[in-house]
């Protein structure tokens, strides 16, 4: 029986020969990953009358979203986390500033093809950039897997989008991603794994492929998936803390829906508010002012999305009254930025510089809206109170260059061709 690639990642972590689409399997991950929800399930995990882990080696926590702590409470949960991590001896924690979880796991190696990954995060798709499958879970089921190791999945269907063509000089990944969500729409994927393919597929860097992968999450999707290739094996050399095999998909496989686009013929783009499918070319959209550019987070908050805002804002000042707010995705980005004056070129144009971690992106913990303000953000979610305001508040959704271009001129702005020629 020909198989999707989540299959084939089923049958090689499960055993099964021919894995059905919508049976119920049992399922050992790779790693389970937590951030600072960690301390709510930690108390489930207890409750279950667990006392020990299952395998502390294969336990992933990353403190991201209350940091630094806002109150003394999230610091009390960080300290409970941290007495937690200590007491079961769990090998893989990364405390506050290190950076946020997906790109953290991510980036150290973590991640490679062929494993499933669970997390209780719905951006866990983001992992199927690197040929794994990256399943999002409840807190509960995160619980359990600390206590036994495994629970339960039922094995989704595919749905193939193929690429082809290359992207305009001012499009990115976030464009791509972005425009296929408008075309599909917020729940075009529910309970899918999303599998990308194409002749275009070579000519994304990991760091895109986690982009696309991460706003999977937005058309409701369990996995985002890109197969592994010799990007991945390029990105993977010398980081991957684990042997890997490549899995593929068979190229006779059946898929529920398949979908083509034309990168060639994309055009930079924004969500509107308040839904993440209200997407509009910014050709097309009334002369729209702005208060706040979100320049970070899991979804675009890497090297090469800081540099390519910093290309746009190198030697100028963003517009008075217009704020920048910018979230490196991890420390080592934070320093690798700063080692190349990336950092520097951003604050020198007004951007305020923060820890790496979540930030507004939720809403909770710094970098908050003001009733009336509209932002500019390159995160994943743009509906009402996602940066922590519920009044009359907007948030578009877009690139890093389009974050850029529009702090600069104060209004929602096409990134600028010429610069990325």
């Amino acid at each position: 029986m020909a198989q999707t690639l989540i299959q084939k990642i089923i049958s090689k972590v499960t055993g099964i020969k021919d894995p059905e689409e919508g049976s119920i399997v049992f399922v050992e991950p790779h790693r389970i990953l937590t951030h600072d929800n960690s301390a709510a399930i930690i108390g489930k995990f207890k409750s279950m009358g667990a006392t020990k882990v299952w395998d502390p080696e294969k336990i992933f926590i990353a403190l991201d979203h209350a940091v630094p702590p806002p109150d003394e409470k999230k610091a009390a949960n960080h300290t409970k986390i941290r007495k937690f991590v200590n007491e079961q001896g769990i090998k893989y924690f990364y405390d506050c500033g290190v950076g946020i979880c997906h790109q953290v796991l991510a980036q150290e190696g973590h991640v490679i093809p062929g494993v499933v990954i669970f997390g209780s995060d719905s951006h866990t798709t983001t992992h199927g950039a690197l040929g794994a499958a990256g399943i999002p879970i409840g807190r509960t089921e995160a619980a359990s897997i600390w206590a036994i190791g495994q629970t339960w999945l039922r094995i989704p269907e595919s749905i193939k989008i193929s690429l082809s063509g290359k992207m305009p000089a001012n499009v990115f990944a976030k464009d791509v991603i972005l425009t296929i969500i408008g075309q599909m729409r917020s729940d075009g994927a529910s309970y899918k794994a999303v599998e990308f393919h194409g002749a275009a597929t070579k000519d994304f860097s990991i760091s895109e492929r986690l982009t696309m992968c991460n706003m999977v999450a937005e058309m409701d999707g369990k996995a985002g998936m890109f197969q592994a290739d010799e990007v991945t094996e390029r990105y993977l050399k010398g980081r991957a803390l684990d042997l890997y095999q490549k899995v593929l998909p068979d190229k006779d496989a059946t898929y529920i829906k398949s979908e083509e686009f034309h990168l060639d013929e994309m055009v930079p783009v924004v969500a509107k508010p308040h839904n993440v499918d209200n997407v509009s070319p910014i050709a097309e959209l009334p002369d729209t002012e702005v208060d706040v550019g979100l320049l970070g987070t899991c979804t675009n908050g890497r090297l090469d999305d800081l540099a390519a805002a910093a290309r746009i804002l190198k030697g100028k000042k963003i517009k008075r009254g217009v704020r920048l707010l910018v979230y490196p995705a991890s420390q080592a980005v934070l320093l690798e930025g700063m080692k190349e004056g990336i950092i520097q070129t951003l604050v020198e144009a007004g951007g305020e510089l923060a820890v790496p971690a979540c930030g507004p992106c939720l809403g909770a913990y710094g970098g908050t809206l003001a009733p009336g303000e509209t932002a500019i953000s390159s995160a994943n979610r743009n509906f009402k109170g996602r940066m922590g305001c519920k009044e009359d508040t907007r948030i578009f959704l877009g690139s890093p260059a389009t974050v850029a271009a529009s702090v600069l001129e104060g209004r929602i702005t096409e990134p600028p061709k010429e610069v990325f020629k």
